[in-house]
């Protein structure tokens, strides 16, 4: 397997006063948050507590109401163009078209980061998910799972140095996590990603953050607690269990 190069500055991903409202619903109140190169981030919480709506303003296939996010110093306001090509991302939607072959899919999305030598990565991503033998079969006639593995695939072709996650496990089965997970939390990327589950969250993560009604009510680092303090605290902060 190639080992894949990936340059990081020393801060990446920073929200100031991140704001979100749909109709009467404030989504997300007042965000701020900084995320260091190379940390694996995870956020948990309720379902509406604003993991997905920050991920796809961090994303930016979401725009805030309020306040301003930064990726490697440049707003997304002045740079989205050139900031997308650094993220990958990995979400409910598979963001592939299922008449179109894996193949295809994947070589559109090379055609637009302008990469090179495409079909060698290709063939290099797919084999990394182990998808190689259905490279040239139509995607709705994948499993769920399957195509899931390819959109992990999409997610990580162009090389990005940030990787948002929500609820990349979706779909896929104990083997396929096994397989999805050491290509997922490659060491030299940054990762956030939403999980209902504490424990795998808590095995993957640097750092967990706490989200309830679109506020950050606990941040730490996994060095400065464990497991059973995590689930108390967050039994204590959400009302309910996982």
């Amino acid at each position: 397997m190639l080992l894949e190069t990936i340059h990081l500055p020393a801060s990446t991903i920073e929200t100031i006063g991140l704001g979100k409202t749909y109709g009467n619903r404030q989504a997300l109140c007042g965000i701020d948050l900084a995320i260091k190169s190379g940390e694996r981030v995870v956020l948990f919480g309720p379902n509406g507590a604003g993991k997905t709506t920050l991920i796809k303003i961090l994303a930016n296939i979401t725009r805030p109401s309020s306040g301003r996010v930064l990726v490697e110093g440049t707003d997304f306001k002045t740079g989205s163009r050139a900031l997308r090509r650094k993220i990958g991302l990995v979400s409910h939607a598979t963001f592939l078209y299922g008449h179109l072959s894996i193949y295809e899919n994947l070589d559109f999305y090379a055609r637009l980061y302008d990469i090179r030598n495409r079909d060698t990565r290709i063939r290099e991503i797919v084999d990394k998910v182990e998808m190689s033998l259905r490279l040239h079969d139509r995607v709705d006639r994948l499993s769920r799972g399957m195509q899931q593995r390819i959109s992990i695939a999409r997610a990580l072709l162009h090389q990005p140095a940030i990787l948002l996650l929500d609820e990349p496990e979706t779909g896929l089965d104990q083997r396929s996590l096994s397989i999805i997970w050491p290509i997922l939390l490659d060491n030299r990327r940054t990762v956030v990603f939403a999980t209902h589950s504490l424990e795998r969250g808590f095995d993957l993560c640097d750092r967990m953050i706490i989200l309830v009604k679109g506020k950050i009510v606990h941040d730490c680092l996994k060095t400065d607690t464990d497991f059973r303090c995590l689930k108390e605290n967050y039994d204590s902060l959400t009302g309910v269990g996982v």
